[in-house]
């Protein structure tokens, strides 16, 4: 049965190449990342390789994975300096981020490449080419043909700060014949949670240790977060963020914000004040996807909102008449997430005021900015209970909910505590739980040394 399950599906992703063709092309169209090396997707190299048989694929299918892998990827460096990085990507965002990665510790010999499409037939000409000896899995990645590749070739493949929702967990054994023999097929599953751990095991996947979130062990760009905190004690105003903005919430959190500003420029027109900024905060907007900043732009207009974008900014916001008059700064850069938190008071987490399982709140706790997150956390559920539980986060209902409590922390209002104070827990939450790297490396030690013992065979 399983065997005829992914012969079904082999086709389908077979098929489907053309489609998958269109579909870079159109989003190439907003992030041209995406119309780099198009072949690659479908196993084409050209790159030449040195020292083939010392090849790690890493694989961080986006910009987070990417960031998480990078902590791994220095450690093993250190510790390995022969080693030789084959990194692959499935989203432009990822690639300029691995792009980046390899500049800093990227020594010759290292790859970056597109994951090749699932197809049996790229599959196995992105195994022929690069031969690697390792894999490792960021996070979620599991893609039946190249799990069964491995398996062919006798190369461990290992999934590495593994997480399993019980969504992905429901949608797997839905599809219990494909997903099954893919998991099983894996050499090792270091998981994030035990309750990821269970969840793995449910889908028969040899689970081989529990060493919490390797997102616990990054450390924030220290000159990014002291320009951000040197902004904020320079501003008279505090600010208020919404960090990492999904579709869908976008709105809610303008209409909030458009009618605190309306009601205040109504008031401010009554009592024939005369003031560049009628709420005592700042709004700042930072969306995930970077392909989305002119809608999000454009939105906030539609709501009545003064925007000021970063990537206008020639300085720090106190040098733009434009950015000090707004009613919403938009956060339109890359990289610069580390800036944004020291800036902010306090950040509302994007992705769990909709359904889509929240966003990475531990970069925030790392920065000293205290979150208020809503009811959808469940991408992140282990690290969302702990820093609510040890004060680094709040949880609300609701986004009009989310507003209310952020601007209560950063007035200290009762029965809530001041801003200052969750900033203090944050960071100790953040420093609790850090050494998921080490552990990972330790575990790890068994295929590296393998590997090097069978290069200088």
């Amino acid at each position: 049965m399983s065997e005829w399950a992914r012969a079904l599906y082999s086709v389908a992703v077979t098929l489907g190449q053309p489609l998958l063709r269109r579909k870079l092309a159109r989003r190439g169209q907003q992030e041209p990342g995406y119309l780099e090396a198009v072949d690659e997707r479908f196993g084409y190299y050209t790159q030449p390789l040195e020292a083939a048989s010392e090849l790690v694929w890493v694989h961080a299918v986006s910009l987070g994975e990417t960031r998480t892998a990078a902590m791994l990827l220095k450690a093993l460096r250190a510790q390995y300096p022969a080693l030789r990085l084959l990194l692959t990507h499935g989203t432009a965002t990822g690639r300029e981020e691995g792009r980046a990665l390899l500049k800093s510790i990227g020594q010759p010999g290292d790859v970056q490449v597109w994951q090749p499409w699932d197809s049996p037939a790229a599959v196995a000409r992105f195994f022929s080419h690069f031969k690697p000896r390792l894999g490792l899995l960021m996070e979620t990645e599991i893609w039946p043909n190249a799990v069964a590749e491995s398996r062919k070739r006798g190369m461990p493949l290992v999934l590495v700060n593994g997480r399993m929702s019980a969504k992905s967990l429901k949608q797997a054994l839905r599809l219990s014949a494909l997903s099954l023999p893919a998991y099983g097929a894996l050499s090792a599953v270091y998981a994030q949670t035990e309750e990821d751990a269970g969840r793995f095991r449910q889908l028969g996947a040899p689970v081989a240790g529990v060493f919490g979130n390797l997102k616990f062990d990054a450390t924030p760009d220290a000159v990014q977060l002291e320009k951000g905190q040197r902004w904020r004690e320079t501003l008279a105003q505090p600010v208020l963020m919404f960090a990492s903005s999904r579709e869908g919430e976008e709105n809610e959190f303008l209409k909030q914000i458009s009618a605190l500003v309306h009601a205040a420029r109504a008031q401010v027109a009554m009592n024939s004040v005369a003031t560049s900024s009628p709420i005592s905060f700042k709004a700042l907007i930072v969306p995930r996807h970077p392909q989305r900043f002119d809608e999000v732009a454009a939105l906030a207009v539609q709501h009545g909102l003064r925007v000021s974008r970063r990537s206008q900014w020639s300085g720090s916001p106190m040098d733009s008449k434009e950015a000090m008059t707004a009613d919403v700064w938009l956060g339109d850069s890359l990289g610069e997430m580390a800036l944004y938190y020291g800036l902010s008071d306090v950040a509302l987490l994007g992705g769990s005021f909709a359904p889509l399982g929240g966003q990475n709140l531990i970069e925030a706790a790392a920065c000293g900015c205290p979150v208020v997150m809503g009811p959808h956390t469940f991408n992140f559920l282990e690290a969302a209970a702990l820093a609510e539980a040890e004060g680094a986060a709040l949880r609300v209902a609701d986004m009009a909910e989310g507003v209310e409590a952020a601007l209560s922390l950063i007035t200290g209002s009762p029965p809530l505590a001041s801003a200052a104070q969750a900033a203090q827990a944050g960071l100790a939450f953040a420093a609790r739980h850090r050494g998921a790297t080490a552990s990972t490396l330790a575990a790890l030690r068994r295929y590296l040394q393998a590997d090097r013992a069978a290069a200088d065979a």
